[in-house]
């Protein structure tokens, strides 16, 4: 199976200067049929996207911007947001003017077309795939899986620890991980958490009696919930001043396995709030079928299943 990218993969590429380069090679990379990338400059009235080839222009016109532009399906925002951003686009032809010239016409939407039938109608439940975030709402993030086609990566399905906003947790242009979640009508979601360990693999990361950094995910009349890692939170006592996404230090006071609970005691707190860091992943396969996050000892079973 070809091997298909986010946008933004292949624009830093060898080859991707190479046959951006000049008009011959772009010529080259038309009759090939190569998939390309270069940053938008303008989004012109009608909605054509304009970008620079080492001195050459070319153009992506509106309706081979993206997938459903033609259709109705899909808003123009989807192409007025790629300004200063890489696009993928295969070359479809070579215009001159009156002078001579070149335009070189693009399509972003061939390219799209290509990704989809060539790799993602091909992914199933439990791939293990390359994402990068485009854009967060309150409900979720939006995930770049190959050429510009957008996932819906929910936020229940970004880690175990539970967070407000998916800002807390990613920035726009992350590279990730996902697993494919679900398919549906050609729509793919994916899921996050999975990849981020166990309960076991992540309290293994800590020990009784050390003071280690958290966030407070949320305040509960018996406790305050700090997350320790993205899968992984403990139960501290209550104090004075705490607030949802403080930064804390706190002593961990005791871990149980077999009930899934970290203990801890809250030593200080600071003004800071977080800035979201590239994802730790525990696993490293292509695909997996199920994810038990829950100790084997423990009574409660937490689990993911992808068959």
């Amino acid at each position: 199976m070809t091997q298909f990218f986010p946008e933004g993969t292949l624009i830093n590429r060898p080859e991707n200067y190479y046959y951006t380069k000049n008009l011959s090679t772009l010529t080259d990379a038309m009759h090939e049929g190569r998939i390309l990338e270069a940053v938008v400059k303008i989004c012109d009235s009608k909605h054509n996207l304009i970008v620079d080839l080492n001195g050459i222009k070319g153009i992506i016109p509106r309706e081979d911007g993206a997938l459903g532009i033609k259709e109705h399906t899909v808003r123009d925002i989807a192409i007025i947001s790629r300004v200063n951003r890489p696009v993928a686009f295969i070359v479809v032809g070579i215009e001159r003017d009156l002078y001579g010239n070149p335009t070189v016409i693009l399509s972003r939407r061939a390219a799209q077309e290509r990704c989809s039938s060539g790799y993602i109608e091909h992914l199933n439940t439990g791939d293990i795939i390359p994402a990068k975030i485009t854009h967060m709402e309150q409900f979720g993030a939006f995930a770049d899986i190959g050429c510009g086609v957008a996932s819906l990566l929910p936020i229940d399905s970004m880690s175990v620890s539970r967070i407000e906003h998916p800002k807390q947790r990613f920035t726009t242009g992350m590279d990730i991980k996902a697993v494919v979640k679900s398919k549906e009508n050609g729509r793919i979601c994916i899921s996050h958490k999975e990849l981020l360990g166990t309960w076991q693999e992540n309290a293994e990361l800590f020990s009784i009696g050390e003071t280690v950094s958290g966030i407070i995910r949320s305040i509960e009349d018996y406790g305050a919930f700090v997350e320790l890692t993205p899968n992984l939170a403990g139960l501290a006592e209550l104090k004075e001043g705490l607030e949802v996404g403080m930064q804390v230090s706190v002593y961990i006071k005791n871990i149980i396995p077999s009930k899934m609970k970290i203990k801890l005691i809250i030593i200080d707190t600071f003004d800071t709030r977080e800035t979201p860091k590239p994802p730790k992943y525990f696993c490293t396969d292509r695909h997996i079928n199920k994810f038990r996050y829950s100790p084997p000892d423990c009574e409660k079973v937490v689990e993911s299943s992808f068959s």
